[in-house]
């Protein structure tokens, strides 16, 4: 898309489809804009009447506006940019779940066995060009079976399939631009008299290597199909797929959750199939404007079931600041297993009524974290320490109850309930001791400007934090003690140094 800075700014002026609506007004200028190189102003990106009137990018500011009086200058906005590169590339979603960003104004998508879906490769292209049109964004796309080769072709060739095996015969009439080379790099090669790529493959790669640096023979060889360029995908891609397409879109939320419904269905016999359920899934909804929106949810177990995954999704969309908005309605809805686990089958009752149990625990959790948020509902779970502050740690419950039979501490066992307060500090807090027993616990204290008497205590039970992960850190002995209104708190106190004169007493903790 060579026109996205400029093309987003239109879209956003004169509309969506003020490409296919025909030729802008007269009354709108030229646009170019600019960004700070170095300690100058230049010219970084322009629309077509712009670069047809003889403007290129690079060239300073203040002479592009001595040059060109009548044109729109304007301030390049890269993370406006970013974004809407990232929008398009949900929506490419469409055509495939393998789509990178090849910034800051192209896209990368895998399309290995999904072009017959659409009609073949050139019908998936021209669907493609054709939709980005009329959402008001000009485009190019070319067709390889080698990624490195598409990125060098797109933009100098039509966007006819490329055929296994020709890629080098395709790029050596190229500019050696095309091989996207670093500037300096590329201004080198055209002083030698290697304009072409051409010209570059005909030499020895090891001369090459050795003159002008490794990158030059990687980019020639993923060029000419002799090296595969990763893909990487800005999405994790689901382990299962469904979806379903409309010739006419559909806005209503009941016409949403009934095609949920359809496609859990379809993903349930999949699923049943791979002896797996899913724990989380991915709600995808293509809006007709170009706009995707993802809603996904989670199970605190393995699930297949239809309903049950529907009800999910139900929850979540119920309410308000979660239900989508569905615009002119949507084209396309796609239900996608990022998160898939082994689920064996269930042991049913004669009457074929399923055992009650923790599963019934398991679909609570889901629907009041489908409800509620994931991170509203969760669990404690014993961590390997003893120190309080790193003795437990929270998770969703989800995970709490596929990490509960493989702990980070699985052979310590917790304290004895009543050792421990049912209320602990964020952060202890300092006491003031007004009298003191030897080598024992306060006689009275001082504790959020209240003064305490102790009437009885127990301890000290000694702490002290993993000498692998504090060594420094001084040991605690705390106290259980009970004061003259029968309150109990939790006390400790620590030392820096075995002769401190006076050690440190702080409240960690509350009992019932």
């Amino acid at each position: 898309m060579p026109r996205l800075p400029t093309d987003r700014l239109r879209r956003l002026e004169l509309g969506r489809a003020w490409r296919s609506a025909g030729a802008v007004p007269d009354t709108v200028p030229p646009l170019v804009l600019f960004e700070r190189e170095g300690n100058a102003d230049r010219v970084a990106a322009l629309c077509e009447t712009a670069s047809a009137a003889g403007l290129r990018p690079g060239l300073g500011l203040a002479e592009a506006r001595a040059r060109f009086p009548g044109f729109d200058f304007r301030p390049r906005e890269r993370e406006a940019e970013a974004r809407l590169l990232g929008a398009v590339a949900d929506w490419c979603d469409r055509y495939t779940p393998l789509v990178a960003v090849d910034a800051p104004f192209g896209l990368l998508l895998d399309i290995s066995g999904c072009a017959h879906l659409f009609g073949g490769e050139k019908a998936l292209v021209d669907d493609l060009l054709t939709r980005l049109f009329a959402l008001g964004l000009a485009a190019e796309a070319v067709v390889a079976s080698h990624p490195g080769a598409a990125l060098a072709l797109v933009g100098h060739v039509a966007s006819g399939p490329l055929a296994p095996g020709e890629e080098a015969e395709a790029v050596r009439p190229l500019p050696v631009e095309a091989l996207r080379l670093d500037p300096e790099l590329a201004a080198k090669l055209r002083r030698l008299g290697l304009k072409r790529v051409g010209q570059l493959l005909d030499l020895p790669r090891e001369s090459l290597a050795k003159r002008f640096g490794e990158a030059l023979t990687e980019r020639l060889a993923e060029a000419s199909g002799r090296r595969r360029r990763p893909i990487s995908p800005r999405r994790i891609v689901p382990s299962l797929i469904a979806e379903r397409r409309f010739a006419e879109p559909i806005a209503l939320l009941e016409d949403v959750e009934r095609v949920i419904l359809f496609l859990a269905a379809r993903l349930e016999r999949d699923l049943e199939r791979r002896g797996e359920g899913g724990r989380r899934f991915e709600l995808s909804l293509f809006r007709l404007d170009g706009h995707v929106e993802h809603v996904g949810v989670g199970a605190a177990a393995p699930v297949r079931e239809a309903e049950r995954i529907a009800r999910l999704f139900r929850e979540r969309l119920a309410g308000a600041a979660e239900r989508p908005d569905a615009g002119f309605g949507y084209d396309l809805i796609r239900l996608g297993v990022p998160l898939a686990e082994a689920m064996p089958d269930r042991q049913v009752e004669l009457d074929r009524s399923e055992a009650l149990g923790e599963e019934d625990l398991v679909a609570l959790l889901d629907r009041l974290s489908a409800r509620l948020g994931e991170a509203s509902v969760t669990a404690t779970l014993l961590a390997g320490s003893h120190w309080p502050e790193r003795a437990e740690r929270r998770q969703t419950a989800g995970a709490a109850l596929g990490a509960r039979d493989k702990s980070a501490a699985p052979h310590r066992e917790a304290p004895p309930e009543t050792d421990r307060p049912t209320r602990l500090l964020d952060r202890p807090e300092p006491v003031e001791i007004t009298q003191l027993l030897p080598e024992g616990p306060p006689l009275h204290f001082r504790w959020r400007r209240a003064l305490h008497v102790v009437k009885s205590f127990e301890g000290p039970e000694r702490i002290a934090a993993e000498w692998w992960r504090d060594a420094a850190a001084p040991a605690r002995d705390y106290y259980r003690i009970e004061d003259e209104r029968g309150r109990r708190y939790w006390l400790f106190r620590q030392t820096a140094a075995r002769d401190a004169a006076r050690p440190d007493w702080f409240m960690h903790g509350l009992f019932a």
